[in-house]
């Protein structure tokens, strides 16, 4: 079993929105033979990008999964997304592959989700290759994309091959270790002879190459230092232990729409990636919190972690997760630890593309699919009743945008919650909360089309229709002054009348703190039966301020005086005695708004701080330090929500996409009396409508 297991490579195809990645998957399977047709992103028809959100986009939405077999191995291929929006899935299924292919544009050289990308391969252990692409585009540079390698990512990329032509010229590349040259024609290989007017080149940059791979090996070091030759076998086997310990990076050259270096790509993949027990053991915990180290041995109990769900309205859930440890047979129970329910499932699949094949078994590196289990979701572990264990799940990258949806049919609402319900299943970096003082059902995501997408979704899949809107800023109204004044009243009319008298003081209270009423009333001014009703009334009355019918808050309400009528007095006398009090108290107390203000953290290379800084200050903010080692800094500051609401699409804009921000609500603060008119102005003309 472990020769299998051996033989199989899990690997994630990453890198920045457009840089390849989903039509390099699509060569891989094409040159396999694994599907008869090559398709094209431009034209809708891969095997990965199969949803029609993806379709229209013409980029990945989620991971895809697709497998290939080759002489040596089989391959299980991940498509991440690139994008900013849908990142966040290639954060939670990425420690699940065990290598990388960092797809990098010639055009554009590295961007900032190459640098997050390898981030999140570094943090999971992942060994990592990067695949220079695009190198027949009008407008590649490889010098300048390979030093946008060298200066933004670690460790210093090494390079494997030196190209062939430029431009629409480029037509193969030289092979550093074994110094043939290939020649690509038709997507098909011929091996030659090193070009003539690159002899030299080669030989300087040969020379270049050997000494940055014996690093990788110390003997490999000391012979090489003793003037001993360095075989071909031996690089190629220093290549594979540096990529192997995450200290070398090999860059490999190509252009995937014209099949140039995608079969070499193929066997470095077989040949230098890590095998599931090259990845060796993850790390769970038992039920008492101890770690426990959860080998890649078939023989042991299963262990599986669930990274990724699909929803089908018709088949139901899917449950995409890696089988850490045991071995799984075509059905059979498993032990949901953070459920503690018992899951049975009648198949085992695989995932290709859109459709799924069922598998008799599965070992240990497996990637496989279970259907309608009843309990389980993204982040849960499955395991062997006999060791319950848990693996700590991925947290999805940060919410930066929210809004609100509502029905667009009438009496379609339960029907928004619960499909929007099913929808977060599937996509764990969606958030779904309801403001409780703005009455609005939020949606919360990674940006804008993150957003439109989901909608989309939801109509296409569930037939639920929605509108989205900005949210409602939860503004408050307080008061800065302290007042005294009567709430009275009076009403006669046939029989019984009505009564209430009360002398209230309001003054401002401490911010956070709240309404507080005080019972100062002695010698039986009001009787106590009643004040608990002048209480209801103010508070109450709280519900809507005087300036624009937001609550009122952190303020002060002492009753101090009063009179009442022994017939005509009841509690709801007291009660409106209490609102009329509440109204005209807070109008002379110098009523404000308040609003809240956000905790902003902002992560971006150093070039942009000053304009990131100076967008703030336009924002109101306050800038509360710069922090940072590196090239990465962050920013902290304090900003007004009201301001924010569509930071994410400006902060890409103004960073060309190498920003990111995470906020959390802070505290609330007065609005400046210049921008107060406008709001209860909104407020007003939103009454009315």
């Amino acid at each position: 079993m472990n020769e299998s297991i051996s033989k199989i490579r899990n690997i994630a195809i990453a890198g920045h929105g457009g840089a390849g990645k989903t039509s390099l998957a699509e060569v891989m399977l094409f040159r396999t033979g694994t599907i008869k047709r090559l398709g094209r992103v431009e034209e809708g028809n891969t095997s990965m990008d199969f949803e029609p959100e993806e379709i229209k986009r013409t980029a990945s939405l989620s991971c895809g999964f697709h497998q290939y077999n080759t002489t040596n191995c089989s391959v299980t291929i991940m498509d991440t997304p690139g994008d900013q929006n849908f990142f966040s899935s290639t954060k939670t299924a990425m420690p699940y592959a065990d290598g990388v292919v960092l797809v990098i544009d010639s055009v554009s050289g590295v961007e900032f989700r190459t640098e997050q990308a390898l981030e999140f391969a570094k943090k999971s252990n992942l060994s990592t290759v990067i695949f220079l692409n695009k190198l027949d585009h009008s407008r590649s540079d490889f010098q300048k994309a390979l030093d946008s390698c060298a200066e933004y990512l670690e460790p210093k990329p090494v390079l494997l091959q030196m190209p062939i032509g430029s431009k629409e010229e480029f037509k193969g590349f030289v092979d550093l270790v074994s110094q043939k040259a290939y020649i690509y024609e038709d997507g098909k290989t011929k091996a030659s002879e090193i070009p003539a007017d690159m002899v030299d080149l080669i030989d300087t940059e040969r020379e270049s190459f050997i000494e940055n791979i014996v690093e990788m090996d110390d003997d490999l070091m000391e012979r090489y230092l003793e003037g001993e030759s360095i075989t071909n076998e031996d690089l190629l086997g220093a290549i594979k232990k540096g990529t192997l310990a995450g200290s070398l990076i090999p860059v490999l050259l190509g252009s995937v729409t014209e099949n140039i270096g995608v079969d070499k790509l193929q066997q470095f993949i077989d040949n230098c990636m890590p095998s599931p027990l090259d990845r060796g053991s993850f790390i769970a915990e038992d039920e008492s919190g101890n770690e426990v180290e959860c080998e890649p041995d078939p023989n042991a109990p299963f262990a599986g972690y669930v990274f990724s769900t699909i929803i089908d309205p018709y088949a139901g859930r899917l449950s995409l997760f890696r089988v850490i440890s045991g071995t799984l047979g075509g059905d059979g129970t498993l032990y949901n630890i953070k459920k503690r329910s018992k899951e049975r499932f009648t198949q085992l699949l695989t995932m290709a593309g859109k459709e799924q094949k069922t598998i008799e078994g599965a070992g240990p590196g497996s990637i496989v699919a279970v259907a309608k289990l009843k309990d389980t979701i993204t982040g849960d572990t499955l395991c062997d009743e006999s060791r319950k264990i848990s693996f700590t799940p991925e947290e999805p990258m940060p919410s930066v945008i929210s809004f609100a949806v509502s029905a667009s049919k009438k009496g379609d609402e339960d029907k928004v919650f619960t499909s929007l319900a099913k929808l977060l299943e599937e996509d764990i970096a969606l958030k779904l909360t309801r403001n409780i003082e703005t009455k609005q059902i939020l949606l919360s995501g990674n940006g804008l089309v993150h957003i439109e997408a989901t909608v989309e979704k939801l109509k296409r899949k569930f037939n639920v229709e929605v509108s989205i809107e900005k949210p409602k800023v939860p503004y408050k109204e307080t008061i800065k002054k302290k007042v005294r004044v009567q709430g009275k009243h009076k009403k006669q009319s046939g029989g019984h009348g009505q009564f209430g008298d009360c002398w209230v003081e309001f003054e401002p209270n401490t911010r956070g703190a709240g309404f507080e009423f005080i019972d100062k009333i002695v010698g039986g001014a009001i009787p106590k039966t009643y004040i608990p009703a002048v209480e209801k009334g103010i508070s109450e009355g709280a519900e809507r301020g005087v300036l624009a019918g937001y609550p009122m808050v952190d303020f002060k309400a002492t009753l101090d005086f009063g009179s009442f009528h022994a017939v005509d007095s009841s509690e709801m006398a007291f009660k409106i005695a209490g609102s009329l009090a509440f109204k005209k108290g807070t109008q002379e107390a110098m009523p404000i708004l308040l609003e809240p203000i956000m905790n902003v953290e902002i992560f971006a290379p150093d070039d942009f701080m000053g304009d990131i800084m100076g967008d703030l200050n336009s924002r109101r903010g306050r800038v509360l330090g710069m922090e940072g080692e590196g090239r990465i800094k962050t920013i902290k500051a304090n900003v007004p929500l009201s301001e924010v609401l569509s930071y994410s699409p400006d902060l890409r804009s103004m960073t060309g996409g190498r920003g990111t921000f995470i906020m959390e609500e802070s505290h609330y603060d007065e609005v400046p009396q210049e921008l107060t008119q406008k709001i209860i102005d909104a407020a007003a003309k939103a009454e009315e409508n």
